[in-house]
C-alpha cells in the first residue's frame, strides 16, 4: 500500500509539471502566475543563420598549446558577444579539435550586422595627436616620397597634374622659373588628403580606397616620420559617402582596452548637439584610472585620439586633468552602434583574426515548411500507432495509447523547463520515441497473453507480465539511452538535436509504461473482480 501510495504521488507530480510547462503550447493568454518559458525552435524551423568561422593564427608563431588556447579563447568571447547580441537560443560549437567554429543563429535578420560583431577585434587605443611641426614634417616627407617614386604609384597619377591655373601659367611665361620651383608643386600626398571643397587633412570618398592602399605599402609607411602614424576617421552613418578627416598620431598608446573596466551605452541630454544622442561610457580600472589621470594631466590642451581597430572615432582637447578615470565616445551614432561596440568592448580582443568560410542563411518559409511536414508525420505516425494498438490489444492498447500521449507531452514539457530548442532532427526523435513508446507495452502484454493462456487469473497475469517484463524494458531502453548520450557527447548541432529528444523520450517511456500502465491496470482492472481481460 505504502508503495501504491509513493507511486500515485509520483504521476501526480509528473503530470502536473508536464501539464504546467505544456500548456503555454496550445493555451495563449495564461495567468502571470504561470511559467513564462516556451519551447525555442531551432535554425531549421524558424529560419536565421549558419556561419563557420576559422581562427586563423597563420601569421603567428605560436605552439600548439598556445594555438589550442587561441581556439577556445575566441569561442568564449564570440559567445560573450553573441550573448549580449539577444538573438533567442545561440548555438556555438567548435568543429572536432579544428581551429573551426559553427555559430548557429535562429530568427535573426540582419546575418551581416552579426558577421561584423563577431569578427571585430575590439583594440582600443588613446593616441596623442601628432603637433603642428610633425604634421608638416610629416607631408613632407611622404610628398617626396611619392613625386621621386611615382613610377611605382601610377594609381596616383592623378595627383601628380598641376592645374593650368593663372598663376600657374603666369610662372611658366617668365624665363626665371627654374625646375626645382616646379617641382615643388607637385604634392601628391597633400592633393590626395585634400578635400574637393579645399580643405586639407580631409579626404573625398572616392580617395578612401586610394588611401587605404598606400597605408598597406611597406616602402611608402617607411617614409612616414618614425613614431607616428596615419589614421583615418570612422565613417558617418548620416553620410556614408561623405569626405573623411585624416589624422597624424604617436604611434605609442598612452592607454588601451587592456585598462577598461566596462563599457556602457547611454543616452545624452545635453542642450549642445555634440551632447545629444547615444554615446559610450567608458569606465577603466585602478591602474587604468591613474593612468588616465596622468596622460590628462601633462597633455592639457592637446587632441587626444580614440581609437578602434585603428580608426579614430574622436579627438577631443583635453582640457582639465580627469582623476575619476571615465571617458566616454561620441559621435553620430545609433542606439545599435553603440550597443555593437560596448559588446564588442566588454567581451575583449580576439587573440586571432577570425575568417568566415562558410555561411548559410535559412528562410523563415522552409522553416514553416519544416514544421508542417514534422508535425503532420508525427500525427500520421500516433494516429497509425494508437489505431493499431486498440485494434489488436483492445482495452488494454487504449491504455497504452494514454502513455504514448502522455510521453509526447514530457518531451515538449522537459525542453520547454529546460529552454531547449526544438529541431527538425528533434522532431524525427519525437517520431521515434513515438513507435519505441508502445515496444514496453508490446512487451508487456505479450507476457500478460502468456499468462492467461496458461489459466491464471486476470490480477495474477497482468501483475506477472509487468514484473517479467521489467529487466527487458529497462536492458532495452538503457542501451538506447547510452547510444543517445554518446551521439549528443561527440555529436554536431543537428545530431545533438536528435540525441537530446530521443533521450527526454526514453526516460518519458519508461515512466509511462512501466509507472503509469501499470497504476491504470491496478485502478481500474486488477482491482475490480474480472474474469477476462480485453488484450
Amino acid at each position: 500500500m505504502k508503495n501504491k501510495k509513493i507511486r500515485g504521488l509520483i504521476i501526480v507530480v509528473v503530470l502536473l509539471v508536464t501539464a504546467y510547462f505544456f500548456a503555454p503550447l496550445v493555451i495563449p493568454n495564461l495567468p502571470s502566475f504561470w511559467t513564462s518559458k516556451r519551447l525555442k525552435l531551432g535554425l531549421d524551423l524558424q529560419g536565421g543563420s549558419q556561419i563557420q568561422l576559422e581562427v586563423d593564427y597563420s601569421q603567428l608563431k605560436l605552439s600548439e598549446k598556445e594555438k589550442e588556447d587561441a581556439v577556445k579563447t575566441a569561442l568564449e568571447i564570440i559567445r560573450n558577444r553573441i550573448d549580449q547580441f539577444g538573438v533567442a537560443e545561440p548555438t556555438l560549437q567548435r568543429v572536432g579539435n579544428t581551429n573551426r567554429i559553427i555559430i548557429q543563429l535562429p530568427g535573426l535578420k540582419d546575418p551581416g550586422r552579426a558577421k561584423e560583431l563577431i569578427g571585430k577585434t575590439a583594440m582600443l587605443e588613446f593616441k596623442l595627436v601628432a603637433s603642428t611641426e610633425q604634421f608638416k614634417e610629416t607631408y613632407e616627407s611622404l610628398d617626396k616620397y611619392l613625386e621621386e617614386n611615382l613610377e611605382k604609384y601610377d594609381f596616383l597619377e592623378e595627383f601628380a597634374d598641376i592645374e593650368e591655373d593663372e598663376e600657374v601659367v603666369d610662372i611658366l611665361e617668365t624665363e626665371e622659373v627654374d625646375e626645382e620651383e616646379f617641382e615643388m608643386e607637385m604634392r601628391i600626398f597633400t592633393d590626395l588628403t585634400t578635400s574637393e571643397e579645399g580643405y586639407p587633412m580631409v579626404i573625398d570618398y572616392k580617395y578612401i580606397a586610394t588611401l587605404k592602399r598606400l597605408l598597406k605599402d611597406e616602402d611608402f609607411l617607411k617614409n612616414v616620420p618614425e613614431g607616428l602614424q596615419i589614421a583615418i576617421e570612422k565613417e558617418n552613418k548620416n553620410d556614408l559617402y561623405g569626405p573623411r578627416r585624416i589624422f597624424i598620431l604617436h604611434k605609442r598608446a598612452e592607454l588601451t582596452g587592456k585598462y577598461l573596466e566596462n563599457a556602457q551605452t547611454k543616452i545624452g541630454q545635453g542642450y549642445a548637439p555634440k551632447d545629444q544622442g547615444p554615446y559610450i561610457a567608458l569606465k577603466f580600472n585602478k591602474t587604468g584610472a591613474r593612468k588616465f589621470k596622468t596622460i590628462t594631466g601633462q597633455n592639457i590642451d592637446k587632441k587626444l585620439a580614440i581609437l578602434l581597430d585603428n580608426v579614430v572615432y574622436m579627438d577631443p582637447v583635453i582640457q582639465s586633468r580627469i582623476p575619476n578615470g571615465e571617458a566616454r565616445i561620441t559621435g553620430q551614432f545609433t542606439i545599435e552602434e553603440t550597443h555593437d561596440m560596448v559588446i564588442v568592448l566588454n567581451a575583449g580582443s580576439l587573440p586571432a583574426p577570425v575568417n568566415i568560410i562558410e555561411e548559410r542563411t535559412v528562410g523563415p518559409t522552409l522553416g514553416s515548411d519544416s514544421i508542417k511536414a514534422g508535425i503532420l508525420a508525427a500525427i500520421i505516425g500516433m494516429i497509425v500507432v494508437v489505431l493499431f494498438m486498440i485494434i489488436y490489444y483492445g482495452l488494454s492498447g487504449f491504455v497504452a495509447d494514454i502513455a504514448v500521449l502522455v510521453n509526447i507531452g514530457f518531451i515538449i514539457a522537459v525542453m520547454t523547463m529546460l529552454e531547449g530548442t526544438l529541431t527538425m532532427p528533434g522532431i524525427a526523435g519525437m517520431i521515434l520515441t513515438i513507435g519505441m513508446a508502445v515496444d514496453a507495452n508490446v512487451i508487456i502484454f505479450e507476457r500478460i497473453r502468456e499468462n492467461l493462456k496458461l489459466g491464471k487469473t486476470v490480477r495474477t497475469a497482468v501483475d506477472g507480465g509487468f514484473s517479467r517484463a521489467l529487466v527487458t524494458i529497462l536492458d532495452a531502453n538503457i542501451t538506447t539511452l547510452i547510444t543517445a548520450l554518446v551521439l549528443y557527447q561527440f555529436g554536431t548541432g543537428p545530431i545533438r538535436g536528435f540525441a537530446v529528444t530521443l533521450s527526454i523520450g526514453i526516460v518519458g517511456s519508461m515512466f509511462a509504461s512501466i509507472i503509469l500502465a501499470k497504476a491504470i491496470f491496478d485502478g481500474f482492472i486488477t482491482n475490480t473482480a474480472r474474469e477476462k481481460l480485453s488484450i
